[in-house]
């Protein structure tokens, strides 16, 4: 099961916890504001009431050993500059940091955030399924609950044949086409790579490293193959 910590219980980092919940992860809630911490302390696995801004307090947490932390701090800037820094510092995993504009989203970057998002409340669903689905690189809404979606293979999905995976049986989900890097010779005659598409992927192609797979279906069912459950 995936573990997150979202720092700062405002309108997104409730939604982001919330969502990330409502997806199976464990989710633990970091604030400074009791009231806050009390509010949702039924709705996450943990919640604590504690100032991500002092070194100390975070390192005996617990909050960090986690998959990823998510800084949602997004309009108190200094506090979420110095909460990103000091994580870092502390060797978290995967810190995604919220920013209020691209010279603020710059800042949390080169403090230790690995991913800024400059974000309102309507975007936080979206977060949330990045974070539990790391691996799906585009997706277009097709009607309400199905989607057109590029996503790499899971590890344990390369070198299989789509025949042995069944993915059509086992998670109700259509691959419609598959990219591939290609090695080729420029004309300059240098090496390089090019995609090209298997539009009509078959039971014997087998998946490798690099490739790229165009999956229609349900979200809940694309989901469900990108974790593998």
């Amino acid at each position: 099961m995936k573990q997150f910590a979202v720092i700062g219980l405002g309108t997104f980092g409730r939604r982001v916890a919330r969502t990330l919940m409502s997806k199976g992860a464990e989710v633990i809630g970091v604030d400074s504001d009791p009231n806050l911490v009390e509010d949702l302390k039924d709705e996450v696995t943990q919640t604590l009431c504690l100032d991500a801004t002092n070194e100390e307090a975070l390192s005996n947490s617990g909050a960090l050993d986690v998959d990823a932390i998510v800084v949602a701090m997004g309009e108190r800037m200094e506090a979420a500059i110095l909460s990103t820094a000091i994580l870092h510092r502390l060797g978290a995993g995967h810190i995604v940091a919220r920013a209020a504009s691209d010279l603020y989203a710059q800042i949390l970057h080169d403090v230790g955030a690995d991913r800024t998002v400059l974000i309102e409340e309507q975007m936080a669903d979206q977060v949330a399924k990045s974070l539990i689905a790391p691996d799906v690189l585009e997706q277009i809404t097709l009607s309400s609950g199905h989607s057109l979606v590029e996503m790499k293979p899971r590890r344990d999905m390369i070198g299989r044949k789509l025949g042995e995976l069944d993915i059509r049986r086992n998670y109700n989900v259509n691959i419609v086409a598959i990219k591939k890097r290609v090695p080729v010779i420029t004309d300059g005659g240098e090496s390089s790579f090019e995609t090209r598409t298997n539009d009509i992927p078959g039971p014997e192609d087998r998946l490798e490293e690099g490739d790229v797979l165009v999956v229609v279906g349900k979200d809940a069912d694309i989901e469900s193959l990108s974790m593998g459950r």
